[in-house]
């Protein structure tokens, strides 16, 4: 199929692509990668009638370490995620979570913000800045405003994000020296969508047990969520496969809405999410016991 038509702007600052957004308000769309606004259009799922191209706006493309926080530019295309030095040194969570992200023709467009703000229950970057407590920059035109990841997904496909509005920037905060990650998926094929997947986060005590773990989902429920009981199920527990089968079994009482589809039933992928916890918490553990 082909899309239907459209008008086109590519404006040369922020404050230009806020005044297009804000004079044709719902009508327009923000065009960051592409990679999944373009099937979209061609399915004729979306209709705007304007797209405006971010791609030549300054700034929104930069990464930088500020006080413990990664800040990455909305726009940070995702294969620079996948092999920049600074990512890989500070935060290899994210650069591994890329990986997983379709192919490299894919990553090579995508954008950070443009898969955080399109909010696909099953990929993998808002379930990472969801584990990370993530603070997402949103500019409109009331200002500046900062919303915590918990806040900024609340459905399929729908956001925090009001009409006008654009995704900026994200926060990472940057886990302790003491603090393993991992993230593990189910997908039919690599680089399709995932099944079910987790990212998990655990940080190791003075005595050798869990002081703190984060494990957020995706591909399960209609947003990423976190498995809250999971989690303080391994607060002051030792860090062994044992611990790691029982916090993975309650990582379903998460899940209030599970998925299903033609790839998935609801009930497959309720089987398949102790799986994918304990895989990822036994790939943090052993993250934290080697520094």
């Amino acid at each position: 199929m082909k899309p239907p038509a459209f008008a086109y702007e590519r404006p040369q600052s922020l404050h230009e692509a806020l005044e297009i957004l804000a004079r044709e308000g719902a009508e327009a769309r923000p065009l960051a990668g592409g990679q999944s606004l373009i099937p979209m259009l061609a399915l004729r799922l979306a209709r705007p009638t304007l797209l405006v191209d971010l791609g030549e706006i300054a700034g929104l493309d930069e990464l930088s370490l500020d006080d413990g926080t990664l800040v990455a530019g909305a726009m940070v295309r995702q294969r620079r995620l996948e092999r920049d030095p600074l990512v890989a040194h500070h935060l290899p969570l994210l650069a591994a979570a890329t990986r997983l992200v379709g192919h490299p023709a894919i990553r090579n467009r995508g954008t950070l913000g443009g898969s955080l703000a399109h909010a696909d229950p099953s990929a993998e970057y808002p379930a990472v800045a969801l584990a990370l407590e993530a603070e997402l920059v949103i500019r409109g035109p009331g200002g500046e405003r900062s919303v915590p990841a918990r806040e900024f997904f609340l459905g399929p496909f729908t956001t925090a994000l009001a009409d006008g509005e654009l995704l900026t920037a994200v926060r990472f905060p940057l886990p302790s020296a003491a603090t393993g990650w991992g993230i593990a998926e189910v997908a039919r094929r690599h680089g399709d969508f995932a099944l079910a997947g987790a990212v998990t986060l655990v940080e190791r005590a003075a005595d050798g047990t869990c002081a703190r773990a984060a494990i957020a989902l995706f591909g399960v429920a209609t947003r990423p969520v976190r498995a809250t009981a999971a989690e303080q199920a391994l607060v002051g527990q030792p860090l062994t496969a044992e611990t790691f089968h029982e916090a993975a079994v309650r990582a379903t009482e998460a899940i209030d809405e599970p998925l299903s589809d033609v790839h998935g039933s609801a009930v497959y992928r309720k089987q398949i999410v102790p799986v994918v916890v304990r895989r990822a918490l036994e790939a943090a553990a052993q993250r934290v016991q080697a520094t």
